[in-house]
This record gives structure tokens, sequence and C-alpha cells, in this order.
């Protein structure tokens, strides 16, 4: 799937590519929730480790498990 960008609401107009790509790890990260008046988040995830005892398939999706994302 080619032809896809995103835009970053920081002030910037320069679209960046973007590569989907079928997950195969699991990556553990940190997270902060913290957003500013426009509503983007402050601090960007930072990688923590690969969780390699866990498989993709075992990881819920985006707004499901355990705690739902904010919408």
């Amino acid at each position: 799937m080619g032809g896809r960008a995103v835009r970053l609401d920081w002030g910037t107009r320069n679209a960046l590519d973007v590569t989907l790509v079928r997950p195969e790890l699991v990556a553990e990260v940190s997270a902060d929730t913290s957003m500013d008046q426009g509503g983007v988040f402050r601090h960007p995830m930072r990688f923590q480790r690969l969780r390699l005892g866990v498989s993709a398939e075992d990881v819920a999706g985006f707004g499901e498990g355990r705690i739902a994302a904010a919408g």
C-alpha cells in the first residue's frame, strides 16, 4: 500500500511518507498522555524492549482490550 502520508501538528506543512507493515514483533513502550492546548501529545513514546515471548496475535488492537483508547 503506497501513497500514504501523515502531517504532524507541530506547525509544519511537511508530510512524512508512511510505510504500512504487517505486525510481526511486539514492543513495549512507555507513553505519557500529557496534551497541549491544541490536543497534541506533548511527549513522544519511548521504546523499552521487544517482547519476544508475545506474538502480535496476543495483543489487542488499538481501542480494544482491557483499557480502550480514549476517543
